[in-house]
């Protein structure tokens, strides 16, 4: 028989446990691993040249609140670049809203990204990276359109908009 002091105490523990899960990350090794990439920093170099929101998204695999960038209403053609380390991620042709309130893409550039399994909020994700700095980018999902059928979903705040020249 569970009594009150039972229940209350597994109560307690599960719920610690949860609030765990919500800030633990199940990322891949590659991905926390800074000396895989061929551009790294320390912390303090990084928090120096990135905005806190910038930081918070690259260096720390947060996520701006959808609806707040501003390139999800870019419409010019150009390249997005990684706002870490500026290597070209993404071409504007690939570019499309859907709909959730992040710039999305169905597919990056060659040799741009890099996935890694993300287990954060009791889900398996696939999480995009930029391939040279390791900056989390945002997540791919398979629910894009054609050609591809995938959806770069991408933190506005983690991209730079370089505009094609005229």
């Amino acid at each position: 028989m569970m009594s009150r002091r039972n229940f209350l105490g597994g109560t307690a523990v599960a719920a610690a446990l949860a609030a765990a899960g919500l800030t633990l990350r199940g990322r891949s090794a590659a991905a926390d691993d800074a000396a895989t990439f061929e551009v790294t920093k320390s912390d303090a170099e990084w928090r120096a040249q990135l905005t806190a929101e910038q930081y918070r998204v690259l260096r720390k695999h947060g996520t701006e609140r959808p609806g707040t960038s501003p390139l999800n209403g870019e419409k010019r053609a150009g390249i997005y670049h990684c706002a870490g380390c500026d290597l070209a991620l993404f071409s504007s042709a690939t570019k499309y809203d859907s709909g959730t309130g992040w710039p999305s893409f169905y597919a990056p550039l060659d040799n741009a990204i890099g996935t890694s399994e993300d287990r954060s909020f009791f889900m398996t994700r696939t999480e995009v990276h930029c391939r040279r700095c390791g900056g989390h980018q945002g997540h791919v999902f398979e629910d894009g359109p054609k050609p591809t059928g995938l959806r770069y979903c991408i933190n506005g705040v983690a991209l730079r908009f370089v505009p094609a020249e005229a």
